[in-house]
């Protein structure tokens, strides 16, 4: 950022929503908000998430398309290897690797709804290049061009949903995005199965469309206003959203522009989450959450569900299989908010953790017994019970919480730095996992399903003795915890 630009310009993610300057809610100090038009902003926002779950969910349908021996509803007009296979899947979490480092400065030059509109372009054009596709770079620079617009959204809608929420809501409306992407995957694998692969693709470019069009009378978020020093326009936005009087609005613009000045004034490095041992931990803490995340095999599961059901021969329509998967995903993020703030994150964890590993370690058993013993006649009806408990208990765990506790874990003055590293060791094994998944499961796919399992039971003795609970601690409790220091 320039020298010469102004100094109440804010950068990006060094205001926190989370950052409350007098320890008190600022929406206990306001008359009754009218919840129903921050609602309605963030939904509009999570658009652009169930935008994002279309792209995650794009190759389970697509892929058994592209490797039939005789193609007739494929782009390509001959089937792709495994190797094509690993890139075409893999390939998205390069993109989204590189998205943040432009989409943050961003949000803080043009503002955070209109980064968020501007994903859309990505989208829109990927999508074009899928329908055009004669050969597999096409594919592949398609595949590329939706990791950009994913990391577009997963990095500024987090932000502005954030920022627009009073403290009494952020748990709920924070919560939405796992469950739009879910719910985006599901629309994409109940859609594929069942229309042409061009069909697919006008299905799905629709999506960021609509979005565009909803999202675009929306405000803008009251904090990037207010780093700008655009107080009127802060206000406007503020009085939107909370539905109030401007005197009330007034008050609350007056701790927001608090909280801008004190992130601006404590601007941290890496050095300083190096140097702090509270902030090293939690770097530990966050980074190893997510590291696990992915390792689960996540990602292998969603790009390649109707694929392993298909492998498995059960019996049942590996479509309907892959919808029961994608509707149990729906169904078990909704229950996140219900229950993360009554069990606690490190309870729900290590339930997450045990529960991936039975069913990662059941999925490849069935596998083990159809590929070496040769019969799994037997237990053919292992394999969408075994998927179904992988996905509810991942859902309502190492889905969504590893980001709630890293939304928890950093003071404000280095949480942008912080959430850059982790986002970026997610992207970076979700690459590694998905590139690499093929050359395992061509040695037998209980190799890979019981690698990911193992895994799994690293990530609960992980949380057993590494994860703190934060669960009704305040930010400044959860920084002297990690700190040593011992409450009063």
């Amino acid at each position: 950022m320039s020298s010469q630009e102004p100094h109440t310009q804010v950068k990006y993610s060094e205001v926190s929503p989370f950052q409350i300057s007098d320890g008190f809610s600022r929406s206990t100090r306001m008359e009754p908000v009218k919840t129903i038009r921050i609602f309605m902003a963030a939904f509009a926002a999570n658009l652009s998430a169930f935008a994002v779950g279309t792209c995650l969910g794009w190759t389970s349908p697509v892929g058994p398309k592209l490797k039939a021996v005789n193609p007739t509803d494929s782009p390509l007009d001959h089937p792709i290897t495994t190797e094509d296979d690993a890139w075409i899947s893999s390939i998205l979490a390069l993109g989204a690797l590189v998205a943040p480092f432009i989409a943050g400065p961003l949000a803080d030059k043009i503002g955070r709804k209109w980064v968020l509109l501007s994903s859309s372009i990505f989208f829109v054009v990927a999508y074009v290049f899928m329908m055009l596709a004669s050969e597999v770079w096409m594919l592949l620079v398609g595949r590329l061009i939706q990791g950009f617009g994913v990391g577009f959204v997963m990095t500024v809608q987090p932000m502005y949903v954030g920022e627009i929420a009073t403290d009494a809501v952020r748990g709920a409306t924070g919560s939405l995005m796992q469950l739009f992407i879910v719910s985006g995957i599901l629309y994409v694998y109940a859609v594929g199965a069942y229309v042409s692969y061009m069909t697919l693709q006008w299905c799905c470019i629709v999506i960021p469309i609509i979005f565009d069009v909803i999202f675009y009378f929306m405000p803008e978020s009251p904090y990037y206003y207010a780093g700008k020093g655009q107080k009127s326009d802060a206000l406007n936005a503020l009085q939107f959203l909370r539905g109030q009087s401007p005197d009330i609005v007034q008050d609350e613009m007056a701790i927001i522009q608090g909280e801008v000045e004190e992130s601006m004034a404590n601007k941290g490095s890496v050095m300083d989450i190096v140097k702090n041992p509270g902030t090293r931990k939690a770097l530990i803490i966050s980074a190893g959450l997510i590291m696990f995340q992915q390792l689960s095999g996540i990602n292998v599961v969603l790009f390649n569900s109707q694929s392993i059901f298909e492998s498995a021969d059960t019996g049942l329509d590996s479509a309907i299989a892959s919808i029961i998967v994608g509707g149990v995903q729906v169904g078990s993020s909704a229950l996140t908010p219900i229950i993360a703030d009554r069990l606690g994150r490190k309870v729900i964890l290590l339930i997450s953790a045990f529960g991936m590993c039975v069913g990662l370690a059941a999925l490849g058993a069935f596998f083990y017994v159809q590929q070496v013993v040769g019969d799994a006649s037997n237990v053919t009806w292992l394999p969408v019970p075994a998927l179904v408990l992988f996905n509810i208990v991942y859902c309502i765990g190492f889905g969504p919480l590893p980001w709630a506790v890293l939304g928890e874990m950093f003071p404000a003055n280095v949480k942008s730095i912080a959430s850059s590293i982790v986002a970026s060791t997610c992207w970076i094994l979700g690459f590694v996992v998905t590139r690499w998944y093929p050359a395992l499961d061509a040695l037998g796919s209980y190799y890979a399903f019981w690698l990911f399992a193992i895994f799994c039971i690293v990530a609960f003795f992980f949380t057993l003795f590494v994860v703190m609970e934060t669960k009704g601690l305040s930010l400044q409790e959860i920084q002297d915890r990690l700190n040593g220091k011992k409450p009063n």
